[in-house]
C-alpha cells in the first residue's frame, strides 16, 4: 500500500507543475478572449468576428501599452494615477505589493536590479542573495557608496530581509538570477 502511494504521489508531482502551468495558460487566453470579445463585436462589422480575435488585440493592446509607457507624457499621466491609488488605504496595500512583484520582472531594464547573485555569510553558513543596490541608498540617511543592498528572499515566498552590506562580506557566485530564485524558493529542493 505504501508503494502505491509513492507512485501515485509521484505521478502527482510530475503532473501538477504541468497541469497549473497549463491550466494558467488556458485562463489567461479565455480571460483575455471574453473580455476583448464583447468591444471587438461592437467595433466589427456584423459576422466579421472570429474566436482568438479578442486574444490577439490583447497581445495588441500590450504591445501598445509597452510603446506608449516610454512617452514622457504617458508616464506623468500614470505617475499621477499611481499617486491617487496610493492614498487609498486597501488599494495602496494591494496596488503596492503587485507593482514590487511585477518590478522583479523588469530584470535587465535598470542596472542592479536582481542581476547579480551573491552568498552572505549568515551566522555559521551562508544564504543566497540579489544585489538591488550597488552603492544603496538607506531610507533617511541618504547614499552611502561603501554599502551595497542585497535582498535576501525567504522559501516558499514567505518575504525577505534586504540587508545593507559592505563590499568585502559579499561573495559574487556564477548563479543566474533564474536559478538562484529556483533554488531559494523552493528552500533547496530545485530540480535543475
Amino acid at each position: 500500500m505504501k508503494r502505491l502511494g509513492r507512485i501515485l504521489l509521484k505521478g502527482l508531482i510530475t503532473i501538477l507543475p504541468i497541469g497549473l502551468t497549463l491550466y494558467f495558460a488556458y485562463w489567461l487566453g479565455v480571460t483575455a478572449e471574453s473580455v476583448l470579445a464583447g468591444p471587438l463585436k461592437w467595433l466589427l462589422p456584423v459576422g466579421a468576428y472570429r474566436p482568438g480575435m479578442g486574444l490577439i488585440a490583447g497581445f495588441l493592446v500590450m504591445f501598445i501599452v509597452g510603446l506608449a509607457v516610454n512617452a514622457y507624457v504617458v508616464r506623468r499621466v500614470l505617475l499621477w494615477g499611481e499617486t491617487l491609488v496610493l492614498r487609498v488605504p486597501l488599494l495602496k496595500t494591494v496596488y503596492a505589493a503587485l507593482r514590487d512583484l511585477t518590478a522583479l520582472m523588469k530584470l535587465g531594464e535598470t542596472p542592479g536590479e536582481l542581476q547579480r547573485v551573491v552568498m552572505v555569510q549568515w551566522g555559521p553558513g551562508r544564504a543566497i542573495g540579489f544585489v538591488t543596490q550597488e552603492n544603496a541608498t538607506v531610507p533617511g540617511l541618504g547614499t552611502d557608496e561603501s554599502l551595497v543592498a542585497v535582498y535576501l528572499p525567504m522559501s516558499y515566498q514567505i518575504g525577505g530581509y534586504t540587508l545593507y552590506l559592505p563590499r568585502d562580506r559579499i561573495q559574487p557566485t556564477d548563479l543566474t538570477v533564474e536559478a538562484a530564485m529556483r533554488i531559494v524558493l523552493t528552500g533547496g529542493l530545485q530540480t535543475q
